[in-house]
């Protein structure tokens, strides 16, 4: 897992199509179906931290963990101390060794961060990490990019944009073998006396199959849920792009975490 270095302070300039207040207002729908509500929420692999944040706003107590220290100076810088919403606890961790001080009511991950875990070891390890910071019976509610995404519109497609604040160029390589997609960015970053910063980095995402992380979940100890088409209730369809996925914390004594006899 690579973090991002270069990339962080121009990630939110170049993700600024994304709709995080339609994807905020859809996973708030799940968590609080499932019973979380103003409740503490881990964000694993926050980023710079802007869903962390509009969950925030809407009462939830926030933690964010991602391992790129670039990334999560970015996330505090913006968060913290400003007004805007309630402070937020980040934590530069490896997601493989995550370690709180205590449990969670819900651990949410969005925008494909377990795709970036390469071995099949790494999603269950993950799995039973969360497994255990989560309060007896919380929720784990996750996203991924699918198989037919890589195959079919990332591919070795090649994505290239140019604005006047800078330009990207996004290349694709995906091996349908190992079912990993590569892709190199090259970005060129607008500068105070403007000249353009070239910043290069590659990164690396997995694609999993929706049977391989129920398969995952359920050594990790995890009870699986549900899965959906991303931004609905209907099943994953052949040709979806990303689903989301619901796992319920299991194996706790709730007499036990509370400290009960």
């Amino acid at each position: 897992m690579e973090a991002y270095t270069g990339f962080a302070e121009v990630y939110d300039l170049f993700m600024d199509d994304i709709p995080y207040g339609e994807w905020c207002q859809y996973l708030m729908e799940l968590l609080e179906e499932h019973g979380v509500s103003e409740d503490l929420v881990l964000d694993l692999g926050c980023g710079t931290g802007t869903l962390t944040r509009l969950l925030a706003l809407r009462g939830y107590n926030m933690i964010g963990v991602d391992n790129s220290g670039e990334m999560l100076a970015i996330a505090a810088r913006r968060a913290n101390g400003n007004g805007t919403a309630p402070d937020i606890l980040y934590l530069l961790q490896d997601m493989r060794e995550l370690e709180l001080y205590g449990t969670v009511r819900a651990v949410v991950s969005i925008c494909d961060s377990m795709n970036y875990l390469m071995e099949y070891e790494d999603l269950v390890q993950v799995f039973a990490l969360v497994n255990n910071y989560l309060d007896p019976g919380g929720v784990f509610i996750f996203d991924l990019n699918t198989i037919y995404k890589y195959e079919q519109e990332l591919g070795d497609r090649t994505i290239a944009e140019n604005r006047e604040e800078g330009s990207f160029i996004w290349e694709n390589y995906y091996d349908k073998e190992e079912q990993v997609n590569e892709y190199d960015l090259t970005l060129f970053i607008k500068e105070a006396d403007g000249r353009y910063q070239k910043y290069e980095e590659t990164h690396y995402q997995r694609a999993y199959s929706l049977e391989t992380v129920r398969q995952a979940l359920a050594s990790a100890g995890m009870e699986f849920v549900a899965a959906y088409d991303a931004f609905s209730k209907n099943a994953p369809r052949e040709d979806s792009e990303r689903i989301y996925i619901i796992a319920r914390e299991q194996g706790k004594d709730p007499a036990s975490v509370c400290g009960e006899e």
